[in-house]
């Protein structure tokens, strides 16, 4: 029989230090002391809701079995009484108040564009995840410019063209996969924190658009539980930031390729450390104060001051991701390990999407696209947004789109946008925000109304356009010069004697 424990007497304020650490969650009394070390967001966190109920902080970020995978049985101490539980609960939303009631949101239809889907979720969401989805690094340079880029790009309409119907299907990764749109949803980490519908109900929202979704290593849900209402057609891939313990990595794509719905793994690159991002961070450090200040004098005196650390959840969620990976060592270990093909993602020069094209000459059936991203503009700030990738590629190094597929994310806030990367020759475009902030406006419906927005806009900028279909779009609808004056202008800097420059050549 379960031990049952009282919150009198001042019993969990015994346990907030990093010498006895227990918290509550759903209303089960855990020690967590050995696991501080080791838990991937770090011990801070933990240590600040030591010895209370953690269950509303915990369950929004934290996949189902995340305990039982973690801990080990005896971990689970008891249960709390009732009362204590109450008592408990009372403690832990004095640290989190409420905020104000928001307004109910519009019907989802009266909703035109993303920039209104945006504000709706705003007063819907909480604060901390509004921080953590709007936030970038430093000054949000690049957050910004990846979509003031896309309105220096003019387009070319023709006229006297037939355009009844705008097919907008395609295909990826050779041909091997069909998709109704070239839109597709990036990685987008912690949905349950705008809505209880999480991943799944992205995937749900997407649904009908027969787009694909990529999912977020940081993914709020299982990969299973993601897929698991999926229709049969449906396309996922995985992202993988590779552990610096390997072995979490290695068995991770292990449990991906037992599920038929993942057809490729998408290998993140720009992010190798935690970028600073203020607004996350700030949104942290008030809640720490916050749950401070609910804390009685008595477990304000028995918990040992802690060195100061970075804080919000981005930083969190970096805990254990690896920052030695090399062309020479990361593929080959990681196509050991998955037989899908390989997506690098983060590509942010030429000269590096040159590289991943001759890896793919040859290593044929391993890396087969590349998605030209700068994270959102959360990781470095002032890199460049994936237009001027694409143009620098069409400028020095054209070959590469006849070797390995090129995708795009970013910025993308109109279907026009996705239209003139389409005709710059990316494969496919992807949103990551805008699918978070749908979910935070509306749940999977959300979602849905905000791909319905963009499928529209890009099938009626077709039509204008007079391109029937996908495959019609081309340099010749756009008009890019104001950009192009803007991209690196340094030369190729690519040793096309061989197939390697000198800094690969280890290969």
């Amino acid at each position: 029989m379960a031990k049952v424990f009282s919150a009198e007497e001042g019993m969990f304020a015994k346990h907030n230090t990093s010498e006895s650490c227990w918290v509550v969650l759903h209303g089960a009394v855990y020690d967590v002391t050995d696991f501080l070390p080791s838990h991937p967001g770090g011990s801070r966190i933990i240590l600040q809701l030591a010895g209370r109920d953690a269950t509303a902080e915990f369950d929004p970020i934290h996949p189902p079995g995340t305990l039982e995978d973690n801990l080990r049985p005896t971990a689970k101490l008891g249960i709390v009484d009732p009362e204590s539980l109450k008592k408990l609960q009372r403690q832990s939303n004095a640290a989190n108040p409420a905020q104000k009631a928001a307004p109910p949101p519009p019907p989802l239809h009266h909703l035109l564009n993303l920039d209104e889907i945006e504000a709706v979720a705003k007063t819907q969401v909480s604060k901390k995840c509004w921080a953590y989805y709007f936030s970038a690094a430093d000054d949000l340079i690049s957050k910004t410019y990846n979509n003031t880029v896309y309105r220096n790009i003019l387009l070319r309409p023709r006229v006297f063209v037939d355009v009844t119907k705008a097919d907008t299907t395609t295909s990826i990764l050779g041909g091997a996969f069909k998709l109704s749109t070239p839109l597709y949803v990036s990685p987008a980490a912690m949905a349950r924190l705008a809505h209880p519908d999480g991943e799944a109900g992205i995937a749900k929202g997407i649904s009908r658009f027969g787009a694909m979704q990529l999912v977020s290593h940081n993914a709020s849900m299982s990969p299973e539980q993601i897929v698991a209402d999926a229709k049969p057609d449906q396309i996922f891939g995985w992202q993988l930031y590779v552990q610096t313990a390997r072995a979490k990595s290695e068995a991770m794509l292990a449990r991906i390729a037992k599920l038929p719905q993942y057809k490729c793994v998408v290998l993140t690159l720009d992010a190798p450390v935690p970028s600073k991002r203020e607004h996350d961070e700030k949104a942290a450090l008030e809640a720490e104060l916050l749950i401070e200040a609910s804390k009685s004098e008595e477990e304000k005196g028995k918990a040992k001051k802690r060195p100061d650390s970075n804080s919000g959840v981005g930083q969190q969620l970096f805990f254990g991701t690896a920052a030695d990976l090399t062309w020479d060592t990361t593929l080959p270990w990681l196509a050991k390990h998955t037989k899908l093909p390989i997506v690098l993602k983060g590509i942010q020069t030429h000269e590096d999407v040159y590289l991943a094209a001759q890896y793919a000459k040859k290593h044929p059936g391993t890396v087969r696209a590349v998605i030209l991203s700068n994270h959102g503009g959360r990781s470095l700030d002032t890199a460049p947004p994936a237009v001027h990738t694409l143009l620098e590629c069409k400028k020095y190094c054209p070959e590469v789109f006849d070797i390995i597929e090129v995708w795009v994310d970013g910025g993308v806030r109109r279907g026009t946008d996705v239209i003139k990367a389409l005709c710059l020759g990316a494969k496919a475009v992807g949103v990551g925000r805008a699918a978070l902030w749908g979910l935070g406006a509306g749940g999977w419906k959300g979602v849905e109304r905000t791909f319905e927005i963009l499928q529209g806009e890009i099938q009626t900028c077709m039509k204008m356009m007079g391109a029937k279909d996908i495959s019609e779009l081309g340099p010749r609808f756009i008009n890019s010069r104001m950009v192009e004056r803007d991209i690196f202008d340094g030369g190729a800097g690519l040793d096309r004697s061989g197939l390697w420059t000198s800094r690969a050549a280890k290969l």
